[in-house]
């Protein structure tokens, strides 16, 4: 598995730049700039960051493609595929939301 490809990968389906990425999740774009520039690894506290900023955890990081949803079904998939590409104070909204009901 390449880390900064999985980055990038999760970065790019919320349609999220470096800079958006940064400021989600608190680290520099300096920082993450110079992983893809200097081909270097994020620390495991860089990338728990990174992990928080998408909403995701690091064990659901480090799962292959197909493994974190064989156990769901489709409507639950569908939900967490649109939730994982909002923002920080959206997902705050939906998961209040979501208690409401």
């Amino acid at each position: 598995m390449d880390i900064l490809d999985k980055i990038t990968q999760f970065r790019l389906e919320r349609n999220w730049s470096e800079y958006q990425l940064a400021e989600e999740s608190g680290l520099t774009q300096s920082t993450i700039s110079s992983w893809y520039r200097k081909n270097m690894l994020p620390s495991i506290t860089s990338l728990g960051k990174i992990c928080d900023a998408f909403g995701i955890t690091l064990s659901q990081f480090f799962l292959e493609d197909d493994d974190n949803t064989t156990l769901l079904t489709d409507q639950q998939r569908q939900l967490l595929y649109h939730a994982a590409k909002l923002n920080s104070e959206q997902y705050e909204a939906l998961v209040h939301f979501l208690k409401l009901l």
